[in-house]
């Protein structure tokens, strides 16, 4: 096995034991880049003379010491090139480095790169990309997803150890999926939105994408925390991984019926309900939820939230204090600045916004009464498989509609992850996601990793 190719455990204790050095591991992962990225597309900018020199001093008994980590372009770093994959930010190097950027760095990872996203975050496919659109590894002629595509598909093509990304309404999921890795949403606020370029804050949550579930564990451990500079941040101290479980015996599992929507691939729905046998299996009570709020609702309420809080969010971005002026923002994020700017004006607050705001409170009241019946959700990510490039193409409500099954969850801020669970026919990775109530991440990773050790899914590697 290369290098590049072992998961977070691996590295760790090939280090450990001095079987290889950190700046070997950071070498492999630059190695895969110069061989592949010309064709995926999944980083804006690398950082490979300063990610070698890290590597000759790096104090590897850290959590994270000598592992190479690729970030999202929308988390700032210190003298960095950060540019949300905008052209408006192609010249910005941010003064200072987002919290998890730091805590990331005091683990001991090494940052070898940024990676692509959808312009500001708009996007499920990253092919609203100012930089070109990334690829999915598994087939280049179909999308990673969005808008953590880069994240996803770096890890996919064993580029990076591990990666951050960042959720507002599947962004983190709904990519893991798609590239068949593995993608861990907390909850909102267990990890801090300060240094994170901002899309919709109500709902914005940084999390891990990783190649295992305790790949991914291990890294919200590292990045969760409170945070004073960030008001909406738990207060409470870092998240603990949990001891796995040896069963399911006592744990009642939701499947909302709803959540299989008319439009969903036949091998999607087919691989959810293989995946609830081996839960049975295991011992959990599967319980079908016929009553749980249709998803579609969401599509709504978060087309209004999200393009209200982007047109005040984008605001800043005026040529002033840092980027260019508003005529670099693309397409994409006139659009939404428009129609946000119109669900807040006057006469038309009310109608909008306001009902919006109140349909997610039904919502969020919607999974605390089915939390009462269940332990957690199960159910798939996206309706789909990986579409093809340009299939966002003149779909204005794309994203919405390939988050759909995501969307209420990050609505409500409940913590989730996606997991690969099986292939289709075209050999595309399809994710299965378990949703749990807020601030219990343990059940998520506890339900997600043994399902991950009773199957392979996750050690299959795509052809480059």
């Amino acid at each position: 096995m290369n290098l590049n190719e072992l998961n977070l455990q691996q590295a760790r204790q090939g280090l450990k034991d001095k079987k290889f050095s950190a700046k070997d591991l950071v070498a492999a992962c630059f190695s895969q880049i110069k061989k592949h990225d010309q064709d995926i597309n999944t980083f804006v900018s690398t950082f490979e003379k300063e990610a070698l020199k890290a590597a000759e001093s790096v104090d590897i008994s850290l959590p994270l010491g000598g592992i190479p980590i690729a970030i999202k372009d929308n988390f700032l770093t210190k003298n960095q090139l950060t540019t949300a994959s905008s052209k408006l930010l192609d010249n910005y190097l941010p003064q200072y480095d987002a919290t998890t950027i730091k805590k990331i760095k005091a683990a001991g990872a090494i940052i070898i790169g940024k990676t692509n996203l959808d312009a500001w975050a708009h996007g499920s496919s990253t092919e609203t990309s100012d930089f070109g659109t990334t690829k999915n590894p598994w087939n280049k002629n179909h999308l990673p997803g969005g808008s953590s595509g880069g994240s996803a598909a770096a890890i996919a093509a064993h580029e990076a150890i591990i990666a951050t990304g960042s959720e507002t309404a599947g962004s983190i999921r709904q990519p893991s999926s798609w590239c068949g890795v593995v993608g861990f949403k907390p909850s909102y606020g267990r990890v801090s939105r300060y240094g994170v370029i901002a899309m919709k804050s109500s709902t914005d949550s940084p999390g891990p994408i990783a190649k295992t579930v305790d790949d991914a564990a291990d890294l919200l451990e590292i990045m969760s925390g409170h945070d004073s500079h960030d008001a909406t941040s738990i207060d409470e101290a870092p998240w603990k991984k949990p001891a796995p479980l040896s069963n399911l015996k006592g744990l009642k599992l939701g499947l909302p019926l709803c959540y299989f929507p008319p439009q969903i691939q036949p091998e999607v729905k087919e691989a959810i309900l293989k995946a609830v046998d081996i839960f049975k299996k295991l011992g959990a009570e599967i319980i079908e939820l016929s009553d749980v709020l249709d998803p579609k609702y969401s599509i709504a309420v978060y087309t209004i939230l999200q393009r209200s809080e982007v047109s005040s969010n984008l605001a800043r971005f005026d040529g002033i204090r840092y980027g260019h002026d508003r005529s670099f923002f693309g397409e994409e994020a006139k659009r939404r600045i428009m129609l946000g700017t119109y669900s807040l004006s006057s006469g038309y607050y009310d109608a909008y916004y306001t009902k919006a705001q109140k349909v997610r409170t039904l919502i969020c009241q919607d999974f605390d009464k089915q939390f009462q019946k269940v332990d957690a959700f199960i159910g798939p990510v996206s309706p789909t498989t990986a579409l093809k490039v340009g299939a966002s193409e003149g779909q204005a409500m794309f994203g919405e509609i390939q988050d759909m099954l995501v969307e209420p969850s990050s609505i409500a801020g409940l913590p989730g992850i996606s997991i690969p669970c099986a292939f289709d026919k075209n050999n595309l990775p399809i994710g299965l996601q378990i949703i749990a109530p807020q601030k219990r991440e343990d059940i998520v990773y506890q339900i997600a990793k043994i399902f991950e050790d009773r199957t392979d899914y996750h050690l299959k590697k795509p052809t480059l």
